[in-house]
């Protein structure tokens, strides 16, 4: 079996529970921060919408140096927006994946800043760690947002107090 084809079930559902938490986002409360080191919530919420496109550079380039590269940032407008961007990014993300050859995992994929290396290491790690568990560790950021603003936290892994999903 190819190794894409092990992956893209994964990403179809991290893909659907991170749409059920943006589609929860309420946009009058794109200002709250419940801390003062924490992004505000339509900055979180956004970054989480965008997310797809850092994947899609991992699995399509050979390296990425933020110096050298602007990524316009979406502006928070609504939560149909945040949706429309985040499923239009997942579509181009599952189309590289199942696109991307066995030999290209093993390959090296570098993430910098100025030259100096933030990641150096297997594109495959860097699949999982700098995009997939990066996407998993917002998402549940953004469930806590979502619970500081009494919205109803979607299950993920399993029920939630909220969202049972027939369990």
């Amino acid at each position: 079996m190819v190794i894409s084809e092990l992956l893209v079930p994964e990403l179809n559902e991290e893909i659907k529970k991170t749409r059920t938490t943006l589609e929860r986002v309420p946009a009058d409360k794109k200002d709250f921060a419940p801390h003062s080191k924490s992004m505000p919530l339509g900055k979180l919420a956004t970054h989480v919408a965008q997310l797809s496109g850092f994947g899609l550079t991992i699995l399509t380039t050979p390296e990425l140096d933020f110096s050298k590269t602007s990524v316009p940032r979406l502006t928070f407008e609504s939560t149909e927006q945040l949706v429309r961007a985040f499923d239009e990014g997942a579509g181009k993300v599952r189309d590289a994946l199942q696109a991307t050859p066995d030999e290209a995992w093993k390959q090296n994929w570098k993430l910098s800043f100025q030259g100096k290396a933030i990641f150096d290491g297997q594109r495959f790690l860097a699949y999982r760690q700098m995009f997939l568990n990066h996407l998993v560790h917002h998402r549940a950021q953004l469930g806590v947002y979502l619970r500081l603003n009494e919205k109803p936290v979607p299950a993920t892994y399993g029920p939630s107090a909220d969202d049972t999903m027939g369990f």
